[in-house]
């Protein structure tokens, strides 16, 4: 999709849809400077869509919630920059194509979820149809099947919304030259609504070659009957961008600061192609008048690929210096359905009030997968030289195929393929059946017990062609959960809670599943968690918890023989929300982890947990008109890599400073700009693996206006 005229002919129809707009003059929404983050907004609450809906203090876990007011007002476009502002979960570089997390030490591309629905393919997730993002941590197994062992991200879907006409656009472009374009529209029709969700984007960043192309259209449609609410929607997605996998690590064992401009890919085959169809209906119901069904149906098809090549090993010291490249292409076929009902509601016995939620699901997915390495002469790995004792700054490998070497006077050409070196083809066939039931307990008025069961049966059937094998498994695995919550005060309430849970080995990766135990075994995780929920005043609110997290992961040494790899990770997390003065809305958040793991007997520090992470934004109200942002993000350092060498390499700490504001054109016109790293600090965010370090962007502005009809 790199054909700007798909931008172009994706804008039109928006517009073309925003035009119709002009007619519906009633009830259309005013716009002010700061009305994506009032001072008297109530303090977020959890979406039902996780079977756990109602304000935080009643729930015995750490949450985030993020709504679309608030990453709106803070320009933020990404998962990734909602994790930013999130305490005890950093980004992961996800390879350049993907979503990841890496939640209380734990890396995760799986754990995501959409209106409680697993969604485990690997792809960046875009926020244009999005109300709330849920950050939990700790174990939601119960709630969430396999997955969820230490938190998850869940974005909540917009729905239509009845007695309402409004259509609003936003348009964004930044300095690097970015564009992007939304409409949310939404009819009503008496007891029933249309609302239709879109984007398009043309990306741009300050890294040579990079570029991405996306469209996605969201209708929904939300019925209203008697005691009864249903949502139907249907997404369509259609994505592209260039792959960047960073700059190698060198001899002090951080990323080379000098090589921040230099690109170690193809200029034309290093890329990522996502086509995705997203269907899901979601019935509520009231079953008597005390309990309440809940019915989803999901399905979704996703065709995805990507290829490219990456630094694999850097040596120094040579004339010049030598760069190892390795490269890959990757397709992935996931079809998913999920079907799932529970029911809560209340019920009283000998006095004693019972809340109770039970549920039944069931997960089907087909996956089909293939890998070809990197071929270069027979080889599947190859040298670029780094000419750097020549001055040479931008030295991107953009090679007639694959690559070009550089030897200090010439440049050579590369030829490589992608269709000779097989690694992965595999076909597999995973169901998964669950049972839940959690009762929360008034002991007292003030006290609440909180018991919970899950069980969990996998079926496994994979066909592993490149090995001819079959492999089929069954697992099956229970998690409990139990927790106090205690009312201490009206504004303070205190929990603790304990869980287990467990994952299968492969994660979302079902190709790896082959015949050796280490990929058929399951990780096992302990979560034990307390944590205060305090209002300070009607408009601040603190949560904090502390923490241990214990995980055992079998990794594979040969056939016949598996290691166990035991991680621990105990911190403490705090946040802050509110408005601590008139006119100034806050959230500040810190945490600070100790995460070690178990490697050949040696105890070390675990990859990607930085010990400690701080961020603060703040929103202050100047006038009716006009609105300021200060955001700052600070990170410590963190290895980077999850092998047995030491020393190990790692990422410097950081500090980013953003900046923003918000001025208020007209009633219904808003034009924000938001200034991204404004102390240009050199920075490296994030890792996949020790010569793969992200290049943090230099200082950079978005300007977005918004206007609503």
């Amino acid at each position: 999709m790199k054909n700007k005229n798909k931008l172009l002919l994706y804008l039109s129809a928006s517009f073309a849809l925003v035009s119709t707009a002009h007619t519906q003059e009633k009830d259309k929404p005013e716009l002010s400077a700061m009305s994506v983050v009032d001072t008297k907004t109530e303090a977020p609450k959890m979406s039902s869509t996780l079977k756990s809906s109602g304000a935080l203090e009643d729930i015995p876990q750490s949450i985030s919630v993020m709504t679309n007011t608030q990453f709106k007002a803070q320009g933020l476009n990404s998962i990734g920059d909602i994790i930013d502002y999130t305490p005890g979960v950093v980004t992961s570089q996800g390879e350049g194509h993907r979503d990841a997390a890496v939640i209380r030490g734990q890396r995760t591309t799986s754990d995501f979820y959409l209106d409680g629905v697993r969604d485990d393919v690997q792809y960046y997730r875009p926020l244009y149809n999005v109300e709330q993002v849920e950050v939990l941590r700790g174990s939601n197994a119960l709630v969430t099947g396999f997955g969820g062992a230490y938190g998850l991200i869940n974005r909540v879907s917009k729905k239509g919304v009845i007695g309402e006409d409004f259509t609003t656009v936003q348009g964004s472009v930044d300095t690097f030259g970015e564009i992007n374009a939304q409409v949310d529209k939404n009819v009503n029709f008496g007891d029933k609504a249309l609302r239709i969700n879109m984007f398009a984007e043309s990306l741009e960043n300050h890294r040579d070659f990079y570029y991405g192309d996306s469209f996605g259209v969201t209708p929904t449609m939300h019925f209203n009957f008697d005691g009864a609410t249903l949502d139907l929607s249907y997404e369509y997605l259609d994505q592209e961008r260039f792959i960047d996998r960073g700059i190698p690590t060198g001899a002090d064992l951080q990323p080379i600061e000098s090589f921040k401009d230099i690109v170690f890919g193809d200029a034309t085959e290093n890329l990522s192609t996502h086509e995705a169809h997203i269907l899901r209906a979601i019935l509520e119901t009231e079953l008597s008048d005390t309990f309440t069904g809940k019915f989803k149906l999901a399905h979704s098809k996703h065709d995805k690929l990507y290829q490219n090549l990456y630094a694999s090993s850097y040596t120094a010291g040579q004339t010049p210096d030598q760069v190892t490249l390795d490269g890959y292409v990757d397709t992935t076929k996931r079809e998913s359905t999920t079907l799932s009902a529970d029911i809560t509601g209340e019920v009283q016995t000998g006095g004693i009030l019972h809340n109770l939620l039970a549920g039944v699901e069931y997960i089907s997915i087909n996956n089909d997968n293939n890998r070809y390495n990197t071929s270069v002469v027979g080889n599947d790995t190859f040298n670029v030289a780094i000419a750097r004792n020549l001055g040479i700054s931008n030295n991107s490998f953009q090679g007639q195929v694959e690559g070009v070497a550089l030897d200090g006077t010439n440049s050579i050409a590369l030829t490589n393929s992608y269709t000779t070196d097989s690694q992965d083809e595999a076909y597999a066939d995973v169901s998964v059946f669950s049972l839940y039931l959690q009762d929360q307990i008034a002991l007292t008025d003030a006290l609440d017990l909180v018991l919970g069961l899950r069980y969990n049966k996998f079926e496994f059937d994979v066909r592993d062609v490149e090995n001819d094998d079959d492999v089929v498994d069954t697992d099956s695995e229970v998690s409990p959960r139990v927790g106090l919550i205690f009312d201490a005060t009206e504004n303070m309430s205190l929990y603790a809670a304990y869980s287990e849970s467990m994952t299968a080995r492969n994660d979302e990766q079902y190709a790896d599943i082959k015949g050796d135990d280490a990929l058929t075994d399951a990780n096992t995780f302990e979560n034990l968690e307390a944590g205060i929920n305090l209002k300070l005043s009607d408009r601040i609110s603190l949560n904090a918890a502390v923490f241990k997290l214990t995980a055992v992961k079998p990794d594979w040494i040969s056939d016949t023989e598996t290691k166990m790899r035991e991680s621990e990770v105990t911190g403490f997390e705090l946040q802050v929300i509110g408005s601590l003065i008139g006119g100034l809305y806050t959230t500040a958040s810190y945490a600070s982890l100790d995460a070690e793991t178990n490697l050949s007997g040696t105890i070390v520090p675990s990859q990607e947990a930085p010990e400690n992470m701080f961020s603060i934004w703040n929103n202050y109200l100047v006038n009716d008109k006009f609105s300021m942002n200060l955001g700052v993000i600070y990170q410590d350092s963190s290895i980077i890599d999850h092998d047995d060498s030491s020393p190990r390499a790692f990422l410097p700490d950081y500090t980013r400073v953003d900046a923003g504001a918000a001025y208020a054109l007209t009633d219904n016109t808003r034009l924000q700009v938001r200034v991204e790293n404004l102390f240009d600090e050199v920075y490296f965010p994030n890792a996949h693996d020790t010569h793969q370090a992200t290049v943090g962007a230099p200082v950079n502005a978005m300007f977005t206006i918004t206007s609503s009809f």
